[in-house]
């Protein structure tokens, strides 16, 4: 079977096994008021949350909720949406609120589940590092992040010296038929 006929019945197999699930995710996603959404989905109290509208031409909008220490500014992103920082009231308890985004006399609707905070166990240690420990580039071209997976690369990956080698024998065929047309030239005017 070629390629093409491969890929052909690969797509119609997809669309066959995902599509009824994907037009019931989407379809439930709208019926929910979906075009708003909250990351991380669920924070905690005084966490700092990224929101997002979907569906919005407005070059500008503002995002609303009883969840929010205060309105949120939605400016356009890199995608076809508005998106914007805010916080979630440290005083709120657990619970599900709802996000209201007003955009060119539409009304677009989210959530955002506010969860308790868990408190660490007495005498337990904090599971992330309290500062960065990710490589910083401060100088040395970003030698940094080479050598702090403890891998050193020694010279060019495989596509790199292909490329070479192609490289290579084009100038050495170039500098071959140059040396012939020369030859030529010689011989046929003494």
């Amino acid at each position: 079977m070629g390629k093409r006929r491969l890929a052909l019945c690969a797509g119609v197999l997809t669309v066959t096994a995902f599509g009824p699930a994907a037009c019931a995710a989407y379809a439930a996603y709208a019926a929910d008021g979906g075009d708003v959404s909250v990351v991380p989905a669920a924070p905690a109290p005084g966490a700092d949350i990224a929101l997002r509208v979907t569906g919005c031409d407005a070059r500008e909008a503002v995002a609303q909720s009883p969840a929010l220490v205060s309105d949120a500014r939605l400016t356009p992103d890199d995608g076809d949406g508005l998106a914007g920082d805010g916080r979630v009231r440290s005083t709120l308890t657990a619970g599900t609120y709802t996000v209201t985004v007003a955009c060119d006399g539409t009304e677009h609707k989210g959530t955002v589940e506010v969860v308790r905070k868990q408190a660490p166990a007495a005498g337990a240690e904090p599971s992330a590092h309290p500062s960065p420990v990710a490589p910083v580039n401060a100088g040395g071209g970003g030698a940094a992040r080479v050598f702090a997976d403890g891998r050193e690369r020694h010279g060019p990956g495989a596509a790199q010296t292909v490329v070479a080698l192609a490289l290579a024998g084009t100038a050495a065929l170039t500098v071959h038929r140059a040396a012939r047309r020369q030859a030529r030239r010689g011989r046929g005017t003494g």
